[in-house]
Formats: C-alpha cells, sequence, structure tokens
C-alpha cells in the first residue's frame, strides 16, 4: 500500500472514531419537570443549601430576564421555547475528587471524549460537568500547596464565601442582557478559579462540558481571578448529543485579571446542531495586565458569543482570537469586544470565519475608546472564506473612538475556495475532500497555531469531519 493510501486510511479512521454525538443511559439523582417559574429557582437554590443572598440573587434576575425581550438582531432564535427546557438535572453522585469514584456510565463518557487521558498526559487540572452538576474535579497538590483554588463554582460559593461574594456578578451583571439573566436565575456548576499573587500555573487547566439530555438548559457560572503578577491558561470543551428537539445552553464567564496578571481562556465547542448556544464572556483588565480570549466555534444550530474585555488602567491589554464554522442550517454571530476606559491600553481583534452548504457566519464587534483614554492602540482583522455559492458571510463592526490620539486600524477580506486551488491539490494525488480540507484548515491556520498541540489536532479533525462530503 502506498504511502497516502496509509494516511487516508489512518484519516479514515480517525474520523469514525472521533464521534461525539453518542447519549449515555443515566439514572439521574434528580430531575426538575420543564419549564421556567420561581419555584424552579427556589428548587435549584435550596437542593444546592445556598445562602439567603443567594437565592435573593436568583429570584431578582428571574425578574430581570422576564422584563427583557428577546434580541431582535443576530442569530434567529425565535423557536426557543423556554417552557420546554430542564433547568436542572443532577447526574447521580456527583461532585468528587476520585476518578474511580465517577459513575461508571457517566465515567466512560468523558473517557471516550478523552478527558482522563488528557489529564494524565499535559493538564494541571481537570473538571468535568455532566447537564446542571460538575461530576468530577481535580488539581495538582503542588498547585494546591501554592494556593491555588481550581473548584465547581457551587462548592466555591461554600468553601470561600467572603470571596466569592466579593467578585461574583460583578464583572457581568444580571441585567447585562436577557440570557445573562436567565444565567443569573438558574446557573449550575462551572468553574471558579483563584490565582495568588505571582504563581505561574504552567500547564492548563481544564473543563469540559456535556449536555447528555434532551431539551436541556446548560447554564454553567465560570470565575476566574488571577492577582497580580500570576498566569493561568483555562481551557473549556464543550458537547451534545442531536436529538429532533432543542437544548439551550447559555454560559457566564466573568474574569478578573489584576496588575501585571496574564489570562488565556481557550474554548473549543463542538455542538451538536440542534444546541443553541447564548454565551456571555467578559473580562476585567487592571495596570499591565494581558487577557487572551481564543475561541473555536463548531457545532451548534445558533452561537450568539463575544467575548469581551474592558481594559481599565494603563498598559492594560487584550486580545481577541475567533474561529467560526457554519455548516448547513447553522448561523455562527461571533466576535468581540475591547473598551478602552485608560491610556495606554491595547487591544487586537483577529476573526476568520467559515461558511459551507448555505451557512451564515457573521463577525459582529466593538472598539470603544473613551474621552481621556491617549495612546490607545488597537487592530481589527476580519476575514471570511465561502465554500460555496449558497453560504453567507457578514460583518458588523461598530468603531466608537472619542479620543483623538488613537490608533485604531480595521482590515477585512472575503474569499472563496478556487478552482485552481483543488485542481493542484488533487492532481497531488489528494481527494476532493482531502484537499477541500487542506484548504480550509491552511485559512484556520493563524488561530489554530495559538492553541497547544493538542488541542489544534483535535480542531484539524474537527474541520476534516466538517469537510466530508465536499463537493466543488
Amino acid at each position: 500500500m502506498n504511502p497516502l493510501d496509509t494516511a487516508r486510511q489512518k484519516a479514515s479512521s480517525i474520523r469514525s472514531e472521533y464521534e461525539y454525538g453518542f447519549r449515555t443511559q443515566t439514572d439521574n439523582a434528580y430531575e426538575l419537570p420543564e419549564g421556567l417559574s420561581t419555584k424552579v429557582v427556589h428548587d435549584i437554590s435550596g437542593r444546592k443549601k445556598e445562602p439567603e443572598w443567594m437565592l435573593e440573587f436568583r429570584l431578582k434576575a428571574l425578574e430581570i430576564f422576564y422584563s427583557k425581550q428577546m434580541p431582535a438582531w443576530g442569530a434567529d432564535l425565535s423557536s426557543i421555547d423556554f417552557d420546554r427546557i430542564h433547568y436542572y438535572i443532577e447526574p447521580k453522585e456527583g461532585g468528587t475528587q476520585k476518578w474511580e469514584d465517577v459513575p461508571v456510565e457517566i465515567k466512560d463518557t468523558f473517557e471516550k471524549l478523552g478527558i482522563p487521558q488528557a489529564e494524565r498526559s499535559f493538564l494541571a487540572g481537570t473538571g468535568a460537568q455532566f447537564e446542571s452538576e460538575v461530576v468530577y474535579h481535580s488539581l495538582h497538590e503542588d498547585l494546591k500547596a501554592q494556593g491555588v483554588i481550581f473548584e465547581s463554582t457551587d462548592i466555591a460559593l461554600q468553601k470561600y464565601p467572603q470571596m466569592f461574594k466579593e467578585y461574583f456578578g460583578t464583572v457581568i451583571p444580571s441585567a447585562d442582557n436577557k440570557f445573562s439573566a436567565l444565567n443569573s436565575a438558574v446557573w449550575s456548576g462551572g468553574s471558579f478559579i483563584y490565582i495568588p499573587k505571582g504563581v505561574q500555573v504552567t500547564l492548563p487547566l481544564q473543563a469540559y462540558f456535556r449536555i447528555n439530555a434532551e431539551r436541556m438548559g446548560q447554564f454553567e457560572r465560570t470565575l476566574i481571578i488571577a492577582d497580580e503578577g500570576s498566569s493561568v491558561h483555562y481551557i473549556e470543551g464543550c458537547t451534545a448529543p442531536t436529538y429532533s428537539s432543542d437544548s439551550l445552553h447559555s454560559a457566564v464567564v466573568e474574569v478578573v485579571v489584576k496588575r501585571g496578571a496574564k489570562v488565556q481562556y481557550t474554548t473549543i465547542q463542538n455542538w451538536s446542531n440542534n444546541v443553541y448556544n447564548l454565551v456571555t464572556k467578559r473580562a476585567l483588565v487592571y495596570g499591565n495586565g494581558e487577557m487572551c480570549w481564543l475561541d473555536c466555534n463548531l457545532g451548534s444550530k445558533a452561537t450568539m458569543k463575544y467575548p469581551s474585555v474592558v481594559l481599565k488602567e494603563s498598559g492594560a491589554k487584550g486580545e481577541m482570537y475567533s474561529l467560526a464554522l457554519a455548516g448547513k442550517g447553522q448561523h455562527q454571530d461571533a466576535g468581540a469586544k475591547a473598551i478602552h476606559l485608560a491610556p495606554n491600553t491595547s487591544s487586537t481583534i483577529m476573526a476568520r470565519s467559515i461558511s459551507k452548504q448555505g451557512g451564515r457566519s457573521s463577525y459582529r464587534g466593538l472598539v470603544k475608546v473613551v474621552k481621556g483614554a491617549k495612546n490607545v492602540k488597537s487592530r481589527v482583522v476580519c476575514d471570511a472564506l465561502l465554500v460555496d455559492p449558497s453560504s453567507r458571510s457578514d460583518t458588523y463592526p461598530t468603531m466608537d473612538i472619542q479620543e483623538q490620539t488613537a490608533s485604531i486600524a480595521h482590515e477585512a477580506s472575503v474569499s472563496n475556495i478556487r478552482q485552481d486551488q483543488l485542481f493542484y491539490l488533487m492532481s497531488r494525488g489528494l481527494s476532493n475532500d482531502e484537499a477541500a480540507s487542506l484548504l480550509v484548515n491552511g485559512f484556520a491556520y493563524p488561530i489554530a497555531k495559538r492553541l497547544p498541540m493538542e488541542y489544534a489536532l483535535e480542531l484539524h479533525r474537527l474541520i476534516e469531519i466538517e469537510m466530508e462530503g465536499f463537493t466543488a
């Protein structure tokens, strides 16, 4: 067998094994019926034995949710039926720090997704959320000894109540938007991370979020505090089986980057095509701090997600890198926001989108520079690749510049897969699928190269799967 045929067989084997659309048969410990109400909020808070202030926070957020209209822009959300969603499902025997104590059927799910293997090889800590609860959480002992906290958000509320209350809801208030209000009312799970002053976490921390049930709503809440001079890289992954009915994923992520600290937050999502992915992510960055959002959006019925940085003090820096792939029946409405509140701050936004089989991708971004924020530098680059004539790409950039000393650059391009490129690669022995996959992966490379190698390979494989059956 020649080397090319061997490579093709290997790629085919990878694709057949790399399937996330399976469903796990489980017996849940507790499950709320479908629908949203004050009783649901009381039940969730009571089940978790939360302090009174959190119940009040939740109930106020529910009022805000009801008072706000659905977004009239972005993806079409008209088919979301809030009365047909399960807002809380508790898997049995969750919340352990020992992998062997996780229920067998849930453990098998995460084994298939490669989580324990990844932890053993190159992660400093791991969290795994199944439905509404974190079922497993671990952290290297040497990091614990340095004062690093990496817990599920629910456990952190109980173990570190003062620190939790000081920061929770301060970066993204409940009233920020309709879906941040919904999350604030029914949140469950997620990660709480605190990195003490000067501590450098050299290996990534990872969390994996799995929706398994039909018509499920997953509302994790993540809060990261990087104290002065510290650094951390947090990675999250997301998957779900495919059902005929829709599920909802609506997370809130708050990050506080104190002076001189560095945080990178990486997301690789591969939701099934019946999931609405509506997420609010924001970081507050203080003097000489650095925040990097790296967002890779594949799958989902509709995504609306715009990671943001608020640069509060001189020298603060924000970087946002986004990759979105929209296939048949999908709308990826993604982008970023950089808000400059202080002088000598800088931001970079790089967004790349791929549309195929009639899919639609949109870049939606904001760069804001307030009066008095002198010597700001910001650069925005938006590139779109249309794989076929039926696909669509839109760009909605907003520049609100109130300071004349600011240096702002914006550039954008739209391209397609050219026939001469395909012809050349196919003349070298590649199939139509393989040639298209190579070109699309090349387009995605400026984003993929910023991922750790293991995750760059995962993204490459996902794109390979997405490009199967391509016809020029």
